[in-house]
């Protein structure tokens, strides 16, 4: 559910954009004031996992469309909603900026999209409600399923309202919609089940992490090697292997503009001198494009020149992994960036 520029109107990216910050910040705050060092690793860590999940697009049958995890619905059960929304942030920026995976003006509404409803809506709304103080596997699952069908449908239905703020005319909001939903229901489902498995292992392994999250207290004390070293080898896995056997059918949102729009897609707000300016940037930071390395023959074709499945190719190995390191160490630079700052004010105060 990456948006292009294509699909937002300079007006709406800004607007967006000005969310996104505000929310951003409001968050550094209260993670400043309350994590700390220890908190730092499973930060660090469940970004570059989240990170290397979202490459793994699977096929919806039927529908000749894909889904993948959005992950801050996870995010925010594991580091509670502020830290999960900077992780969010730092994910889809290095998507944006270093794979060219999503617009820089269309940023600000993608952290938003799929970072604000799952943190601050799914997670206190319906997760934890139906979750409880006393978590049993069957409410992580029902919780972890609502909840991501809450944040994820959201998400789908501001990137519609976005679009038609935008005045993208060939995505008119009744029909845009009525593919937007469904399609992203049952993406929306599948992130329910892996959550819940994911949170489920957590639970077994050291409960403690998810009844301290939500009181958004430091996680010093607890035997986090386990988990952090498991999230680390499936993100491992995950972009270095699993990544072979992604779908190459379009994700629920391409599904839906090409279903509404046509499959030439839509040239939308994309001619304004804003847009050609954010384009000629993210050229200059895009340094592995669509996760391959330079030079490289991205995904082997057939004689056709169809990609074929599953794409064995040691370059999107590569940036799977490059990408999941670029994320850890980012994260855990604003961790201990935060940190930092947090001690001179109390020493000041």
């Amino acid at each position: 559910m990456h948006m292009s520029d294509a699909l937002v109107s300079p007006q709406v990216g800004a607007v967006m954009w000005g969310a996104t910050a505000v929310v951003a910040g409001y968050c550094a705050k209260k993670v400043r004031e309350e994590a700390d060092e220890s908190t730092i690793p499973l930060m660090a860590v469940s970004g570059a996992f989240v990170f290397a999940a979202q490459m793994l697009n699977f096929s919806i049958p039927g529908t000749g469309s894909s889904g993948h995890l959005g992950g801050g619905l996870l995010l925010a059960v594991l580091l509670g909603p502020h830290a999960a929304f900077l992780v969010m942030a730092s994910i889809l920026g290095v998507q944006a900026l270093f794979f060219g995976d999503g617009g820089l003006l269309a940023l600000g509404a993608n952290v938003f999209n799929l970072g604000f409803f799952p943190a601050f809506v799914a997670y206190p709304l319906v997760y934890k409600k139906i979750v409880g103080d006393n978590p049993t596997t069957g409410r992580i699952i029902t919780g972890s399923l609502l909840g991501a069908i809450t944040g994820l449908l959201m998400g789908a239905l501001a990137v519609v309202l976005e679009t038609t703020l935008s005045n993208i005319t060939e995505l008119p909001f009744g029909t845009f919609v009525a593919f937007m939903l469904p399609i992203h229901l049952v993406i929306a489902v599948v992130e329910g089940l892996v959550t819940a498995g994911v949170i489920v292992f957590v639970y077994k392994a050291q409960p403690e992490i998810l009844a301290r999250a939500p009181r958004r207290e430091p996680l010093r004390g607890l035997r986090l090697k386990p988990i952090l070293v498991t999230l680390v080898v499936a993100a491992v896995l995950a972009g270095a292997m699993i990544a072979w056997f992604a779908s190459s059918d379009p994700d629920g949102l391409e599904w839906s503009i090409a279903r509404v729009a046509g499959e030439a897609g839509i040239t939308g707000a994309s001619e304004t001198p804003v847009h050609e300016d954010l384009a000629a940037v993210q050229d200059r930071t895009t340094v592995l494009p669509d996760y391959d390395l330079p030079g490289s023959d991205a995904g082997s074709a057939d004689e056709e020149g169809s990609r074929t499945w599953p794409a064995v190719d040691a370059s999107t190995s590569a940036a799977g992994i490059l990408g999941s390191v670029a994320v850890l160490g980012i994260i855990a630079l604003i961790g201990l960036t935060l940190r930092r700052r947090s001690r001179t004010h109390e020493r000041v105060a």
